[in-house]
């Protein structure tokens, strides 16, 4: 099965709307794939979406291709960038702010969810309640107005007053800005040391830490194993830190989990240590441990960087608003 980060999708009741990566990512997004999951749930939407006669299609093989709706494609660009956006100094990658993503999110949520997202994962309003806390200050102050009114208008419609009032105070209040990062990149890891026993340097899996944290570069994690007169410890690094949050390294012999070692945020950082104990080979990993957990590989986050560096040639009308903004500030 092909990993989450190559296939952008919008899950409707009933059924998921793939995108190829690479058509999506390029601006030319020409067909999608409709999998139905639950054929009496796709009902109200399926025929409107795809016509009679796809719908047909995909009700007898469980799936159809047709050509890319631009509106879908646009949500199913958003909600992959949310989530998969390789942001990193070290590959010329900027940062996508992700309030100015979930404002952006939550236009194109309700503008396909009649009828087709009623149980989506996030609906307009969750949406627009994570943005806006992070607007009042944008480089594209202009745009995120436009967002604000449309959001504003189609609250009102959805006779949600309070939303419908917080997105038009927003439109009014929004000034230009530029948000900082708290990213300080292409720190050199530690020297080694009297005491080393071991060490060794590894690559963060996209998939096992949250969005937008650390640096999507390779080789960002460093540990070492220090043998001292009261204990072995083991020290990890993790250069490349946008923001905090709760992140751990795990590190594993034989495939076992033997020792968790809490970070914490630095300077462009996180860092942190663990007694170890005996014997020392060892292997590392950062993030998450779920068993199940369908893991990128070197060659899945070389391929998404490739195509998201090239999107730096679209014209700005292709890419999306955060996007734009970020090529306005720096890291």
């Amino acid at each position: 099965m092909t990993h989450p980060v190559h296939t952008p999708v919008v899950a409707a009741d009933g059924g998921l709307v793939r995108f190829a990566l690479a058509d999506l990512l390029a601006g030319v997004p020409g067909s999608m794939r409709v999998e139905l999951t639950d054929a009496g749930a796709a009902e109200p939407w399926l025929t409107r979406l795809v016509g009679e006669e796809h719908a047909l299609e995909a009700l007898v093989s469980g799936r159809v291709d047709v050509p890319a709706r631009p509106e879908l494609a646009t949500l199913a660009l958003l909600l992959w960038a949310r989530r998969w956006w390789p942001a990193s100094p070290t590959l010329g990658i900027p940062a996508l702010d992700p309030a100015l993503l979930d404002l952006e999110a939550a236009v194109a949520t309700a503008e396909v969810a009649e009828g087709m997202l009623d149980g989506f994962e996030a609906t307009p309003a969750d949406l627009f309640d994570a943005a806006v806390d992070g607007l009042a200050a944008t480089p594209v102050a202009d745009e995120v107005r436009g967002l604000c009114t449309r959001l504003s208008a189609w609250f009102d419609g959805q006779d949600d007053v309070v939303r419908a009032e917080a997105a038009a105070r927003l439109a009014a209040a929004v000034t230009p800005g530029q948000r900082a990062y708290a990213l300080a990149a292409g720190i050199e890891p530690a020297a080694s040391g009297e005491g080393v026993v071991t060490e060794g340097r590894e690559s963060v899996d996209w998939a096992r830490v949250p969005p937008g944290i650390l640096d999507a570069a390779e080789n960002t994690v460093t540990w070492r194993v220090v043998a001292a007169p009261t204990a072995t410890r083991l020290e990890v690094e993790v250069a490349g830190a946008f923001a905090d949050a709760t992140l751990s390294a795990f590190a594993t012999r034989d495939g076992e989990v033997v020792a968790e070692v809490p970070l914490r945020w630095g300077v462009g950082r996180f860092a942190g240590a663990v007694d170890l104990a005996p014997p020392v080979p060892i292997g590392l990993f950062v993030g998450v441990t779920p068993e199940d957990l369908a893991g990128t590989t070197a060659e899945d986050r070389a391929e998404v960087v490739a195509l998201v560096r090239a999107r730096e040639a679209l014209p700005p009308e292709a890419r999306t608003l955060a996007e734009r903004a970020a090529t306005d500030g720096e890291f």
